[in-house]
């Protein structure tokens, strides 16, 4: 049985560190927006935020593109020194490294077949005062556009009295998505906008499923606002635009056709 690491802040700067200067090699330009709804007594000027119970939130984030993630810690280590707690996977967390790194940052290990006990931690994490990030649309989009979301960001929200703040990522898909792989000339340059929204109260008493809708809807209008103000012009049928945009990616139908499949298939692979 493997010996369980402490948590080490100086890891999780370390890793946040190095993303940091990806960023600077590949000259990625990362354009923020809303960067004001982030809560202003959490801005300090030490190396890392200080946990305090209270003052804990989740932090939804679109999901277009595998790097979506980087971006969004990358923003918010930059305005509030956070480093957000994120929720992995069980499987990815076999791999040795990853189940490292989730133990040494404090991130949660969800076992998608009950996810029971990672919910209890998350609600916890809040309580104590950390940032938890949620990638609500559970997988990634194909549209993109955002998709029907899974309502455990509110029910976390909702009980741990925290505020949700929606982070909406556009360009990071550009980069490595699913059907596009990685490479220098995707990441070279290649701007990433991001659209902070006002953040949500969800009222204990309220229906999920209609703040979870409300929170898609949020996310959305980010997406919107970052692909009005997005720095480069996309080609007509350009692969990483929505069809409503002129793009060729596929329709938000045919999405939830391919997903409900990929879910009927992941049941039978466990």
């Amino acid at each position: 049985m493997s010996r369980k690491r402490r948590p080490n802040k100086y890891v999780y700067r370390s890793i946040v560190m190095a993303g940091v200067a990806a960023v600077k090699l590949f000259r990625v330009p990362v354009i923020a927006s809303g960067v004001e709804h982030f809560p202003a007594d959490e801005v300090i000027k030490g190396l890392d935020r200080k946990v305090v119970p209270g003052k804990g939130a989740v932090v939804a984030i679109t999901h277009f593109g595998y790097l979506d993630f980087v971006f969004a810690e990358y923003l918010i280590w930059k305005q509030i020194k956070v480093h957000m707690r994120y929720l992995v996977t069980k499987k990815a967390a076999r791999k040795k490294f990853v189940g490292a790194v989730c133990e040494w940052c404090e991130h949660i290990v969800v076992d998608r077949s009950d996810g029971a006990a990672a919910y209890v931690e998350s609600v916890e994490k809040l309580h104590r005062g950390d940032y938890l990030a949620v990638l609500p649309e559970a997988g990634v989009s194909r549209s993109f556009t955002v998709r029907q979301l899974k309502t455990g960001a509110v029910r976390m929200a909702a009980e741990a009295g925290v505020p949700i703040i929606p982070v909406s990522v556009w360009g990071g898909h550009r980069m490595l998505t699913r059907g596009h792989g990685l490479s220098l000339k995707a990441v070279w340059k290649t701007p990433v906008r991001i659209h902070v929204g006002e953040p949500l109260r969800v009222d204990p008493n309220a229906s999920v499923a209609e703040e979870t809708a409300r929170l898609q809807k949020v996310l959305q209008a980010g997406i919107d606002e970052c692909i009005d103000t997005y720095p480069e012009e996309a080609p007509a049928g350009a692969w990483w635009m929505p069809v409503s945009r002129g793009g060729s990616a596929m329709t938000p139908e045919e999405q939830i056709i391919l997903d409900e499949a990929d879910r009927a298939k992941y049941k039978i692979t466990g």
